[in-house]
């Protein structure tokens, strides 16, 4: 059984005999809390802190990380403070073992919602000190290599997430030992018949394969040797879950996976790792577009590596990774490897650069918290951005933006800045204008153009798909919405004071202030923001304002009749919607009705839907159009014509000649000789629609044309 002493004489390799000390006194700390708990196996509990703290000195992680990896359950399971553990052992390992302890305190209705939260909360802890989710990350590792104790369902819901989170992380973080070691647990815990059969397979298939693959390292290896190169060449094995998602994703048999030989070569520096590749292409065929050089252009993890496939004998692929020791350190620890080389009192820029990138990402994932509208949309965020395979473009001075397979131009403005991404209005790749959907591919310069009024498109959700861009655009839309709601709530109760014969412009504020309080709204702002998004009625306010002012009960009754209408543009953005059932134009007599959470929804005065709502007449409101509109509308139109070819080709040219967009088109067969049309155009107004109305039916055997309502 490992003890702490077992445990001291390994630390003695890296930490001096004073934190070692401090370690073994949080140990009996630990020890003590714990006495009498224990795990779900029948072992003592401080058996568990003592395998975490083991984990992290593998990876050479500073004292005050293993003293919070023995601490770091008891704020949870025993009766000891952070005070106490404040007291005891000083802030930064007070901090470290708050920030890793579970929501507890706190009752959920649902457990994703629990998740959610402990995640969040996790995350800010992260943003104090980082060392937080290595800690974490060695906690789930030793709870998943015990799972056996386990209930199934219990076991699938933590693997679940596990694979979904933790095991991300890890990887975003280029701790790629903990990564592979929690994939491949949780894979045989989600679906232990499978991951069994394929352990068996590979161990089968790695005996067959053993000649074949001393042949090749030792060819490799000579080569080196033959040039005068230092470097060593090992065999590279495909862990359990990757085999499982090649077979699954490629649709691939086993043995198909199976044949492809992995080498790695682990050399001095930089210059020697593109002198072996040089070397390696002249020994095999290196197979085209197979190449990759993470060295040049790391990954956002500060993973570097040089990757190509090479023609083996017989056309048997052979994959070589080439990196040094530093690199070959990186890959496995990640930003551990900062406490690595701190730990002999040197630095290193791979292990600096990886935790600088370490903490930008934790700031981006602060961001996100601040703007997803709860717990659940947050982890959502994570879960999408946790970690696709990734791309590399270059802004206008040169620098290196990495983004997510399938970014868009928006995704690169947002990972710009926010305010870049808000203001966007244009691109250019390449020095080309190019549309803002446009899937951006390695190797591309952009440069984003914007306009200081400019803002989000609610269409632009529709194509983005980094977490950041999303969670900015749906942030910046709310206030947007927010922004309208205010100025269209103005409005609204501007027209329902005008038969009290006063306006809000001649209140006194001392009126508002009681008011207010009576409203149950916290400032003017949010009672117009209130009216204009339809979730309280103008006319009740407005009331209530001019009692407060009186210091009586009036009795006059509004309705949407007691005044002038509202006029509207079109252009006042998303509190005022146009409904689908009767497509409103400008010259079309319309009505509006007050929904909540939506605002004005405008109807045409003869709409059937209208029916029902007349029964709440306070909720109806008498419109005009502006004399001053430059938006489209869409209209919905019927056409019989006759069948023929190169219909849909003559029908388009006649509404792009008459300046309008066809925005869906449909035909049905009557018969051999009739079809039926259904058009959606967006036009100006009624006069323009005529205007297309009249070209349609200069086209040869045109009948009836209907604009469809309803």
């Amino acid at each position: 059984m490992f003890t702490i002493d077992d445990l001291a004489d390994r630390l003695g390799g890296y930490l001096p005999p004073d934190e070692i000390q401090q370690v073994k006194r949080a140990f009996y700390y630990a020890e003590q809390a714990h006495d009498g708990q224990r795990r779900r196996s029948g072992e003592p509990y401080v058996t568990h802190p003592l395998a975490v703290a083991n984990i992290l000195a593998n990876m050479h992680m500073d004292h005050q990380s293993l003293m919070a990896a023995m601490l770091h359950d008891v704020l949870e399971d025993t009766g000891v403070s952070k005070k106490a553990l404040l007291a005891q052992f000083g802030k930064p390992v007070a901090e470290l073992v708050d920030g890793v302890s579970k929501l507890t305190q706190i009752t959920f209705e649902d457990k994703a919602v629990a998740q959610a939260e402990n995640f969040q909360k996790m995350v800010l802890a992260m943003s104090r000190d980082i060392r937080v989710i290595i800690v974490k990350l060695a906690d789930r590792l030793h709870n998943m290599r015990t799972l056996g104790a386990l209930r199934p369902d219990k076991k699938r819901r933590i693997a679940r997430e596990t694979l979904e989170i933790y095991a991300r992380i890890a990887g975003r973080l280029g701790i790629n030992t903990i990564r592979v070691e929690l994939e491949d647990l949780s894979f045989q815990a989600l679906h232990p018949m499978r991951a069994e059969r394929i352990k068996r397979a590979v161990a089968s298939a790695r005996g067959n394969r053993r000649s074949a693959m001393r042949e090749i390292q030792s060819s490799l290896q000579q080569s080196l040797d033959d040039e005068g190169l230092k470097g060593t060449v090992i065999g590279r094995q495909k862990h359990l879950l990757s085999i499982y998602k090649k077979m699954r994703d490629q649709r691939k048999p086993f043995a198909d996976i199976m044949d492809v030989f992995g080498f790695r070569i682990i050399t001095e520096d930089v210059a020697s790792c593109y002198r072996i590749l040089g070397v390696v292409h002249n020994l095999y065929k290196p197979v085209p577009g197979r190449f990759k050089d993470y060295i040049a252009i790391p990954k956002a993890n500060g993973y570097q590596s040089l990757h190509t496939t090479l023609f083996g004998r017989g056309g048997m692929p052979i994959e070589v990774q080439i990196r040094t020791r530093e690199m070959e350190a990186m890959a496995n620890n990640g930003i551990a490897a900062h406490w690595l080389y701190k730990a002999g009192q040197t630095t290193h820029p791979i292990a600096e650069g990886s935790h600088a990138r370490a903490r930008a990402w934790v700031k981006g994932l602060l961001e996100m918290q601040r703007h997803a509208g709860d717990s659940l949309e947050f982890i959502e965020h994570v879960k999408n951005d946790l970690f696709p395979d990734d791309i590399y473009v270059f802004t206008p001075k040169g620098d290196i933006m990495e983004l997510p397979q399938g970014a868009t131009v928006i995704d690169f403005a947002y990972s710009v800045h926010t305010d870049i991404g808000n203001n966007c209005i244009a691109c250019r790749i390449d020095r080309h204008l190019a549309p803002l959907s446009t899937r951006l591919e390695s190797g591309q310069t952009l440069e984003i153009i914007t306009a200081p009024g400019a803002r989000p498109n609610l269409a632009w959700l529709n194509f983005v798909t980094t977490a950041k861009a999303r969670s900015a655009i749906r942030h910046a839309l709310k206030h947007q919405q927010q922004a309208e709601a205010v100025i269209f709530g103005r409005r609204l109760l501007n027209k329902a004071l005008a038969p009290f014969e006063t306006s809000l412009e001649e209140l006194d504020e001392s009126v508002f202030a009681r008011a207010f309080k009576e409203l149950d709204v916290s400032s003017l702002d949010a009672l117009l923001e209130s009216l204009g998004l339809g979730n309280r009625l103008a006319h009740v306010a407005a009331r209530r304002l001019v009692d407060v002012a009186h210091g009586e009960n009036t009795d006059c009754v509004l309705s949407a009749d007691s005044e002038k209408a509202v006029v509207i543009s079109g252009s006042e953005g998303m509190v005022i919607n146009f409904a689908r059932c009767c497509h409103p134009l400008p010259g079309d007599p319309i009505v509006g009705h007050l929904s909540v959470g939506k605002g004005l929804v405008v109807h045409r005065s003869e709409c059937k839907n209208l029916g029902d709502r007349k029964n709440d007449p306070e909720k109806l409101f008498a419109l005009e159009w502006s004399d001053n509109i430059n938006e489209d509308f869409p209209v919905a139109l019927r056409i019989e014509i006759e069948s023929r070819r190169g219909l849909v080709a003559e029908l388009a040219g006649v509404v792009t000649d008459a300046d309008a967009n066809i925005e869906r088109i449909g035909i049905e067969e009557r018969d051999a000789r009739l079809s039926i049309v259904n058009l959606t155009l967006s036009v100006k107004g009624r006069v323009h629609l005529a205007s297309i109305i009249k070209r349609i039916r200069n086209l040869h055997n045109v009948g009836k044309i209907t604009r469809m309502t309803n």
